[in-house]
């Protein structure tokens, strides 16, 4: 869900950009006119998030999964060896990638429980010569969120923050490389952001193909080829509503944990209704939740999709339904599930 008032802003300036007689559409990636936007929005971005200097701020495509190859591809190149926390699908998926490369140690996995809560990880299961750490901080299919950052040490730590990123402020120093797809919180698919401690760059294996060298990107200002420029535009937009509407990550994060409590307390009370997660790994912003029977589950979100309530059915992989309840929904959009749900309850329980 992208705010109202970037969905306005952008329809305002659809045919002609501040005047230039363009739409962001059309022009050219090398105007100057478009540089102002592309800086504007990293500027925003460093902002927003209190980046520190010493990390680049790459504009990619290829989504979050061309970095399970990209990650290693430029990272594990010292010992290659790498170690990952399996915590979903995602998680997974960027393990596999990264196994075709080097070896790969699974510190923890919470496959055992269908990924209902993010493992307690025992530091001694961490390999001190790993060339990086590899985390998925909010599990968007399983509604899981890592509450506490894992200390590695002098091995960079890598997270994929596709689900939960500015949602909340992140201690960016406290990572490597922070990856994200910006279709859940930033923007439009088709835009990746990368953040990467510059040491980290510039040591891609011989075998990275130039498109996936995280050096070409950061000594182009992500401009070797054309960027997803519509997409870098509307994050643009979405940062300035953070800092001019909402004021900031804090209030950002004050907001998700309001939403998100309204919803698990009454999960936390339902006769029908159950949350999936444990309580020490909820995510603020993905929350599945069954009623224990499918044919309910079904009929519940038939009525849901009925009464304008959409993309509530859980992933494939796990059933069941999935609020997912992003910054820019609304607390109005929360309380009306809240009350559709019991009623509900009232006539099915």
């Amino acid at each position: 869900m992208l705010p109202e008032s970037v969905l306005k802003t952008a329809a305002a300036e659809m045919l002609d950009y501040q005047g230039c007689g363009q739409s962001v559409m059309e022009m050219s990636h090398r105007s100057k006119v478009y540089e102002g936007i592309i800086n504007a929005c990293e500027a925003s971005l460093r902002e927003v998030m209190n980046i520190p200097d010493g990390y680049k701020v790459l504009f990619l495509q290829g989504g979050a999964s061309s970095q399970f190859a990209m990650v290693p591809l430029n990272l594990m190149n010292k010992n290659n060896k790498a170690d990952y926390v399996i915590t979903g699908q995602w998680a997974k998926k960027a393990y596999t990638e990264a196994a075709r490369y080097g070896k790969v140690n699974v510190v923890a996995s919470s496959a055992d429980k269908t990924f209902s809560y993010i493992p307690e990880l025992d530091s001694t299961s961490f390999d001190p010569d790993a060339d990086y750490f590899h985390i998925c901080l909010n599990n968007t299919i399983y509604g899981t969120k890592y509450h506490d950052i894992p200390n590695t040490g002098k091995v960079p730590l890598v997270a994929d923050v596709s689900s939960c990123i500015l949602s909340e402020p992140i201690d960016v120093s406290k990572f490597g490389v922070l990856y994200a797809g910006a279709q859940k919180n930033m923007g439009p698919a088709g835009l990746t952001v990368v953040i990467i401690r510059e040491d980290l760059i510039g040591n891609a294996m011989d075998i990275t193909p130039t498109m996936f060298n995280y050096k070409t990107h950061a000594d182009n200002g992500s401009m070797f080829n054309t960027p997803p420029t519509y997409a870098i535009y509307i994050c643009k937009l979405v940062l300035d509503w953070i800092k001019n509407e909402i004021g900031g990550l804090e209030n950002m994060k004050t907001i998700n944990e309001k939403k998100a409590a309204l919803l698990y307390d009454f999960l936390d009370g339902s006769h029908l209704f159950k949350g999936t997660v444990e309580k020490g790994s909820r995510s603020l912003m993905n929350i599945p939740f069954i009623t224990g029977s499918e044919d309910l589950d079904k009929k519940f979100v038939a009525e849901a999709t009925a009464a304008g309530f959409v993309n509530l059915k859980g992933h494939r992989t796990v059933g069941g339904m999935r609020a997912s309840i992003y910054n820019a929904m609304p607390m109005e959009g929360v309380e009306k599930l809240v009350a559709f749900m019991k009623a509900f309850e009232e006539t099915n329980a």
